[in-house]
C-alpha cells in the first residue's frame, strides 16, 4: 500500500470510531451506525459515497442505502438548510441505483426548498438551521448543505428549474459574502443591519465555497458560458490567495487572515480537494495544484493511530467577533474524516 493508501485506510477507520462506515469499535458490525440526521452526517455520508464511488465499493453503497431506509422508515426530522445535508448523498444513491422511492423523497425536498424554504431579500435561501429561522442571513455553509442538492436533484431528474435554482443562489451568495479587498468570503452576510457580523473570513466557511463551486460543475456545470466564466473566476481568485495565507507546512488557519490563531485541518483539506477538484474540472490554472502538495504533508501528519483528524475545529454558528472563532474547542468530527477522505482520494486519483 502507498503511503496515501494508507491514510485512506486510517481515516476509514477513524469514521467508523465515530459510528460510520465500516467496522464499529466493537468490531462486530459493517452498518452504518449514526443516529442522527443533521449537517456534520450529511457531509460525511457524501464524503463515503465519493471515497466509494472511486473505488467502485458496491458494499459501501449498499450500507449507505440500508441506513437511508432506516432513517426515512423511521422519519425524518424537520426540514430546513442542515438536515437537508444528508440529501445529497441520497440523491446521488438515488441517481446511481435508481430507486423510485427516493428519487420522489429528493424531488419532494428539493420543491420544498424552492417553495417553502424562507427566503432573504434578493431571494437567497435564508439559513434556517434546527435552533430557528435566521431571518435576513446568508451563511456561506448554504452552498454545500443545501444548494448542492439541489443541483444533483435537479440534473437526476431532468428539471432544468432545480438547477437554474441552484445556479441562481450560487451567484446570490457570493454577491453578499464575497470580500473583493481579499477574494475570500465572509462567514455571514445579514439583511438585517446590512453588515457581515465579525467580517470573519473564516477558513472552513471559505473551504466550503471553493469545493462547491467545482462540485457544482461536476454535478450540474452551467451550460452559459458567462456564468462559468463567472464562476471560475470567483474561484481562481480565492484560491489564489489561499496560497498565499496557506503556511509553509501546508496548514491554514481557523482565521485564513490571521496568522496569531489557531491551526485547523477540515478546511486544509478542503482546500486541498478544492485544488485538485478545481484543477480536473479545468477551472484553476496548473500552480493551484502547490495548495494540494501543501496539504498532502499537513493532513497525513494529523492523522492519529486511531485513524482520527487532529486539530479540526467544532461545529461553527455565525459569531459576532474574530475571538470567538478562534476560541473553538478541535473535536473529533464526521466532517473533518469526511473533508479528510475526500482531499485523500481525489489525490490518489489525480
Amino acid at each position: 500500500m502507498t503511503e496515501i493508501d494508507t491514510a485512506i485506510a486510517r481515516l476509514s477507520l477513524g469514521f467508523a470510531r465515530l459510528k460510520g462506515i465500516g467496522e464499529a469499535d466493537a468490531q462486530d458490525t459493517d452498518e452504518i451506525l449514526f443516529d442522527e440526521w443533521d449537517w456534520e452526517v450529511g457531509v460525511g455520508l457524501y464524503g463515503a459515497f465519493r471515497e466509494a464511488e472511486a473505488r467502485g465499493d458496491q458494499a459501501t453503497f449498499d450500507r449507505l442505502g440500508r441506513w437511508y431506509d432506516r432513517q426515512i422508515a423511521r422519519g425524518l426530522p424537520p426540514r430546513q438548510v442542515n438536515s437537508t445535508a444528508p440529501m445529497l448523498a441520497l440523491a446521488c444513491l438515488a441517481e446511481r441505483l435508481e430507486r423510485a422511492d427516493w428519487r420522489a423523497l429528493c424531488l419532494d425536498w428539493a420543491d420544498w426548498l424552492v417553495n417553502d424554504l424562507p427566503r432573504t431579500e434578493e431571494d437567497g435561501f435564508e439559513h434556517v438551521v434546527k435552533e430557528g429561522r435566521r431571518p435576513g442571513q446568508l451563511w456561506d455553509d448554504t452552498l454545500v448543505m443545501a444548494v448542492l442538492f439541489l443541483a444533483q436533484t435537479g440534473r437526476m431528474s431532468g428539471r432544468d428549474d432545480l438547477v437554474a435554482e441552484a445556479h441562481y443562489q450560487f451567484l446570490v451568495h457570493i454577491r453578499f459574502l464575497a470580500d473583493p479587498e481579499t477574494g475570500l468570503f465572509f462567514h455571514g452576510w445579514t439583511f438585517e443591519g446590512r453588515h457581515h457580523f465579525a467580517r470573519a473570513r473564516w477558513a472552513r466557511g471559505n473551504a466550503w465555497v471553493s469545493i462547491a463551486i467545482p462540485e457544482l460543475f461536476t454535478i450540474a456545470p452551467p451550460q452559459d458560458p458567462v456564468l462559468r466564466r463567472y464562476l471560475q473566476t470567483v474561484l481562481q481568485s480565492q484560491m489564489a490567495t489561499v496560497a498565499r495565507l496557506q503556511r509553509p507546512d501546508g496548514m491554514v488557519h481557523t482565521l485564513l487572515d490571521d496568522p496569531s490563531g489557531p491551526v485547523e485541518a477540515s478546511a486544509t483539506a478542503g482546500f486541498g480537494y478544492a485544488a485538485l477538484a478545481g484543477l480536473r474540472e479545468g477551472l484553476l490554472p496548473p500552480e493551484a495544484r502547490i495548495v494540494a502538495e501543501r496539504a498532502r504533508d499537513a493532513i497525513l501528519a494529523r492523522i492519529g493511530p486511531d485513524g482520527i483528524l487532529a486539530d479540526v475545529s467544532d461545529g461553527t454558528p455565525m459569531g459576532d467577533t474574530l475571538a470567538f472563532y478562534n476560541a473553538l474547542p478541535n473535536v473529533a468530527a464526521p466532517y473533518g474524516q469526511a473533508l479528510g477522505l475526500l482531499f485523500l482520494t481525489e489525490l490518489q486519483r489525480s
